[in-house]
């Protein structure tokens, strides 16, 4: 894994074993309502995809972001560009009180297709992301995390798993600055 200790733990979770209790030692410190809080705003975004195309197999490209809040805290929308302005997609996250869990849906704009959520929480001050997916028609364990959370900066990155979470590739990792 490219993690370690209860974060690491944490991200091995699938969206059942959230829905229980943490078992893992992680220490739940989302509240719910207002935990994208620290998203909103105007952001500058680097980039890195991992593949082969690019120097040292990943690819950089710049991008912008604008996100607010919404009701009350409990929702936040996020509209993400590319670095020539293009909208690349668009995020919503919804808090689902029942479960005490966040719902991390994603929408491509080529497509306009809102994909099924992540979900997860925040651990140990991270928020921890994770679904079930196909690719190439196998399955796959996708997981993302909001980490390094600061006033003026953030990271989200994503990972994947073929072989049901023993091992893990990297895939997407977005470097956010807030933008005065």
């Amino acid at each position: 894994m490219l993690a370690s200790g209860a974060l690491a733990a944490a991200l091995a979770f699938s969206p059942r074993g959230l829905l229980a209790a943490d078992p893992v030692g992680g220490i739940v410190t989302g509240k719910g309502p207002g935990d994208f809080d620290f998203l909103t705003g105007e952001w500058a975004i680097k980039h890195r995809r991992f593949d082969t195309s690019g120097p040292d197999g990943h690819r950089e490209l710049d991008g912008s972001a604008t996100v607010r809040s919404v009701l009350g805290g409990m929702g936040s929308v996020e509209e993400l560009r590319k670095g020539d302005g293009r909208v690349l997609g668009m995020g919503v996250r919804v808090w689902h009180p029942r479960d005490g869990l966040w719902a991390d849906h994603w929408t491509a704009a080529e497509d306009g297709v809102v994909n099924p959520p992540q979900l997860g929480r925040f651990i140990d001050g991270a928020g921890v992301f994770t679904a079930d997916d196909e690719m190439d028609g196998k399955p796959v364990k996708v997981k993302a995390v909001w980490d390094k959370i600061t006033p003026t900066s953030c990271r989200w990155y994503q990972m994947m798993s073929r072989d049901g979470g023993t091992s893990w590739e990297r895939g997407w990792y977005m470097d956010w600055t807030r933008v005065a």
